[in-house]
C-alpha cells in the first residue's frame, strides 16, 4: 500500500487511488474536457455495461412518431443569422420524428406513477442524417460533472444488498452534493410525478451551440411546451393511480393517438453569446441552473406532433437509441461538462446494449442513404456501402473507388480553448439560490407536498444527513429550511409508509391451506 492511501481509500481498477472523484480533467474550470480522463472513462464503461439488457437508466418508456413542423425564423429575425440547420430554414418545412418518454431509476416494468424525473428524448430525421435530443420534463439535472453521473445513479437504484431503494441512500449522496438542491426542490414537489406523458414539459437540460455558415456561434437551450398543458401529481393522487394501473402513462399516450387526439409540443429556444456572461450569478454551461426567462427569453422555433403509434413495441420503443453526440451541420457541443461525458457515455451504451450495428435497425437508421467503410461486428445484416463504391475497398484515402469527403457548406466553427489543465469545480457554482427561487415560486399546494415529501423520506435517514440537509434547505430559503427542520421534529418514527406496507401484507393476509 503506497503512502497516500489507507484501507479504504477509493482506487481505480487498476489499482490507482483516485485523488479526485469529483471533477473530470478539463481545459481551465469551464472545460472543454480532454480525452485522456483514465479514471473517468473507466469509470463511465463500466457504468454503461452495468445491465443487460435493458436500460442502466430510462428503462421504462414509451414512445410514437410524428414530426417537427418549422416556423422559418427566429422571432422577428431569420433563423439563419444563428444556424444553418437545415430543418430549421424553412417555415412549414417538416421533419419525421420518433419520440421515447421514460422514467428514469426505475426498471422496465416499473409503474409510470413513481416519484423520478422523465426522459424526453427526440430522433429527428434530418435531412443531413440524425439529430437526437436526448432530455427530461425537469430542465436541470442533478449534478454538473460526468464523473458523478455513477455515483447519482447508484445512490438512487436499489442497495446492492438488500435491492430495496433507500433514501437513506439517496440523501446521504444529496448531502453531499449541494448543486443538486435545484433538483430535489423539483423532485419531491408535484413536478416530480407528471400525470402523464403528454401534459408534461420536455427540455434538452444541457447548453448546445448554433452555428451559422461563417461558423460563429451562440450557445442555446431547447424547450418544449406541451399544447394540453402541464398537469402534476400529489402523492396520495399516485398512490391511488398505481393501484389501479401502473401502465397509465403509457396506455394514455396510445389511446391519445389511436384516437386521433394527437399531442403536440411547441419549441421554444434561449440564446445567449458564447461567452462565459460574467454579469450572470451563475454560470451558463452549468446544467443544474434554468436560464431566467425574464433576462433571457424564450423564442419559439416550431411544433412537434405525435401522431403514429409504434407497430411493435420492442423494435421501436425498447430498440430506439439515442445519443447526446449525434447533432447535424449547424449544430454543435457546447463545453458543458455534462454534456461531453453524456456524448461518450450514450453511444457507448448503445453499442453495448443493443449491439455494434444498432444503427442500422429501421428505427435508428436516418431516412436517407448511408454510406460508411464500417464493417462486420455483432448482428450485421447488411454492408453501408456507397452507390459506386468499390466493394474491396474499405477505407480511406484511395483511388480505387473507395468513398470520398464531404464538401463542406459552411466554415468551420472555431472556439478558442486556452488553459491548463486541471480538476476543479466551476467558479459561479452558486447551488442554492435558484432552488430558493423555486420554492417561494410553487403555489401553497406545492410546498405542502414538497415538504411532506422530503420528511417522509428523511425522517429515518442518519442523524449527520438529516442535520447536513436542513442545513442545506435553509440556505435554499429560510422557510424551506424551517418547515423540514420542524417537519421532522414532528415526524413520529413509525414506520414509512413502504415499511408500514410491508407488515400490513403480512397482517392483512388471508390464510390458506396447502394444496
Amino acid at each position: 500500500m503506497s503512502s497516500n492511501e489507507s484501507n479504504d481509500t477509493l482506487t481505480n481498477r487498476q489499482g490507482h487511488p483516485v485523488t479526485d472523484n469529483q471533477n473530470v480533467r478539463t481545459v481551465g474550470n469551464r472545460g472543454p474536457t480532454t480525452l485522456e480522463n483514465y479514471d473517468f472513462l473507466e469509470k463511465i464503461s463500466h457504468f454503461d455495461r452495468e445491465r443487460i439488457p435493458e436500460r442502466v437508466v430510462h428503462a421504462r418508456g414509451a414512445g410514437a412518431h410524428g414530426y417537427f413542423e418549422a416556423y422559418g425564423s427566429f422571432g422577428e429575425e431569420a433563423i439563419s443569422k444563428y444556424t444553418r440547420a437545415k430543418l430549421f430554414q424553412e417555415k412549414g418545412k417538416q421533419t419525421p420524428v420518433f419520440v421515447r418518454f421514460s422514467s428514469v431509476i426505475h426498471g422496465g416494468h416499473s409503474p409510470e406513477t413513481l416519484r423520478d424525473p422523465r426522459g424526453f428524448a427526440v430522433k429527428f430525421y434530418t435531412e443531413d442524417g440524425n439529430w437526437d435530443l436526448v432530455g427530461n420534463n425537469l430542465k436541470i439535472f442533478f449534478i454538473r460533472d460526468p464523473l458523478k453521473f455513477p455515483d447519482l445513479v447508484h445512490a438512487f437504484k436499489p442497495d446492492p444488498v438488500t435491492n430495496i431503494q433507500d433514501s437513506e441512500r439517496i440523501f446521504d449522496f444529496i448531502s453531499q452534493t449541494p448543486e443538486a438542491m435545484h433538483m430535489i426542490t423539483f423532485l419531491f414537489s408535484p413536478w416530480g410525478i407528471p400525470a402523464n406523458y403528454r401534459e408534461m414539459q420536455g427540455s434538452g437540460v444541457n447548453t448546445y451551440k448554433w452555428v451559422n455558415k461563417d461558423g460563429e456561434a451562440v450557445l442555446v437551450k431547447y424547450h418544449f411546451e406541451p399544447k394540453q398543458g402541464i398537469k402534476n401529481l400529489l402523492q396520495k393522487e399516485a398512490d391511488e393511480i398505481q393501484g389501479k394501473n401502473f401502465n397509465h402513462g403509457t396506455q394514455d399516450l396510445y389511446e391519445a393517438i389511436e384516437r386521433g387526439d394527437y399531442p403536440e409540443w411547441e419549441m421554444f429556444v434561449q440564446i445567449l453569446s458564447d461567452d462565459d456572461h460574467p454579469e450572470l450569478d451563475f454560470d451558463p454551461l452549468d446544467p443544474t441552473k434554468i436560464w431566467p426567462k425574464d433576462q433571457i427569453p424564450w423564442v419559439p422555433v416550431g411544433k412537434m406532433v405525435l401522431d403514429k403509434n409504434p407497430t411493435n413495441y420492442f423494435a421501436e420503443v425498447e430498440q430506439a437509441a439515442f445519443g447526446t453526440g449525434v447533432l447535424v451541420d449547424g449544430l454543435d457541443f457546447s463545453d458543458d461538462k455534462l454534456l461531453q461525458g453524456r456524448t461518450y457515455s450514450y453511444s457507448d451504451t448503445q453499442r453495448y446494449r443493443v449491439g455494434s450495428n444498432y444503427l442500422q435497425l429501421p428505427i435508428n437508421s436516418p431516412k436517407k442513404h448511408v454510406a460508411t467503410n464500417q464493417r462486420d461486428g455483432q448482428m450485421e445484416y447488411k454492408v453501408d456501402m456507397g452507390k459506386q463504391q468499390n466493394p474491396h475497398v474499405n477505407y480511406e484515402p484511395s483511388i480505387l473507388g473507395g468513398l470520398k469527403e464531404a464538401k463542406q457548406d459552411g466554415k468551420d466553427h472555431q472556439p478558442h480553448v486556452e488553459g491548463k489543465l486541471v480538476r476543479q469545480k466551476i467558479d459561479r457554482e452558486n447551488n442554492f439560490k435558484q432552488a430558493g427561487e423555486t420554492y417561494r415560486e410553487f403555489s401553497d399546494l406545492e410546498r405542502d407536498e414538497l415538504i411532506m415529501n422530503i420528511v417522509e423520506n428523511l425522517k429515518k435517514c442518519h442523524q449527520e444527513i438529516k442535520d447536513t440537509m436542513v442545513d442545506m434547505f435553509y440556505k435554499c430559503d429560510e422557510d424551506y429550511g424551517k418547515r423540514v427542520e420542524q417537519g421532522l421534529k414532528n415526524a413520529k418514527m413509525t414506520d414509512t409508509k413502504a415499511e408500514s406496507a410491508v407488515k400490513q401484507a403480512e397482517n392483512e393476509g388471508h390464510s390458506t391451506d396447502s394444496y
